[in-house]
């Protein structure tokens, strides 16, 4: 537990490395990944909510996920790699990402590289980041389309309230429902 704890503190930096820039995000954006089988057609995005869809064939549908399928129990485990386990007990010192020993934190960060480039040739075809950022793009090209509608929707009601007010108002600067004086 104590490494896991200690990979995971390692890795918060790491990750930090490849997160998109705070000017990029914003704080009510929500990013929602689904992984979408067959012909399903994938959710649009909507307001707040970027909608990213990975696409598997239709056989996939109703099958145990990949990472899932091998079992990690070590009565399935062959001979060949319970023997190298026992090469690693008692490893500690540099590079051995355990706690014990000086310098033993040193390898967590090459440890958790590795294990995220094993977890990445799991299924390369879905890359969710890459699906974040084209959408993020799409989003900001229709910034500019949407600022000028809506400054024309703004000004076309600033006419129309200042067309209201001169409507009120008699030529003489008067307002319309006030009453006039009597002429003798």
């Amino acid at each position: 537990m104590q490494r896991l704890m200690i990979a995971a503190s390692a890795l918060i930096p790491a990750f930090m490395l490849f997160a998109a820039p705070a000017s990029a995000q914003s704080a009510e954006e929500k990013v929602n990944q689904l992984i979408i089988y067959g012909d399903d057609a994938c959710p649009p995005s909507t307001g707040n909510e970027i909608t990213v869809c990975a696409r598997k064939g239709e056989s996939e549908r109703y099958r145990i996920p990949e990472n899932l399928r091998e079992s990690t129990s070590p009565q399935n485990d062959a001979w060949t790699n319970r023997v190298l386990a026992y090469e690693t007990v008692g490893s500690n010192g540099t590079m051995s990402c355990s706690p014990v020993g000086a310098g033993g934190m040193t390898g967590c960060v090459g440890k958790m590289i590795d294990t995220a480039y094993a977890e990445r040739k799991q299924d390369p075809n879905i890359r969710f980041s890459q699906l974040i950022a084209d959408e993020r793009a799409k989003r900001l090209a229709t910034i500019d389309t949407d600022a000028a509608e809506t400054q024309a929707r703004v000004e076309q009601l600033e006419r129309e309230y200042a067309a209201k007010q001169r409507a009120q108002q008699d030529p003489d600067g008067e307002r319309a429902d006030a009453p006039k004086p009597a002429s003798n």
